[in-house]
């Protein structure tokens, strides 16, 4: 249920350049959440400036963005992403230097 998603990295190869995850970045997401209007990122930690962003995701498949949220270098506490009334669950990639460096997946109740 809460696991990095490797499948969603071969999944978007093709279309994004990736990154080789690195162990200076860390992303302390929420596992499960609510279908709200919000996602619950909890502490973020980038090596420097960057973004995550929350995609809808469906049957292994990555959809469109549906929110997105600034983050600093270092530790970003309390990281909240609005997002609108989701039907299939989401996918979270924190983005450094346009690269992505972590990502993983959101399962709505």
């Amino acid at each position: 249920m809460f696991k990095t998603a490797t499948l969603a990295f071969a999944a978007i190869a093709a279309s994004a350049s990736i990154a080789s995850a690195s162990i200076d970045n860390i992303s302390n997401f929420v596992m499960e959440q609510d279908r709200g209007g919000q996602v619950e990122l909890g502490t973020v930690t980038a090596t420097g400036d960057g973004v995550v962003e929350v995609y809808s995701f469906h049957k292994g498949e990555v959809g469109t963005l549906i929110g997105s949220e600034k983050v600093k270098a270092g530790a970003n506490l309390d990281v909240d992403v609005n997002i609108p009334h989701q039907e299939t669950d989401a996918i979270v990639f924190l983005k450094v230097n346009d690269q992505v460096v972590d990502t993983q997946e959101i399962d709505f109740n």
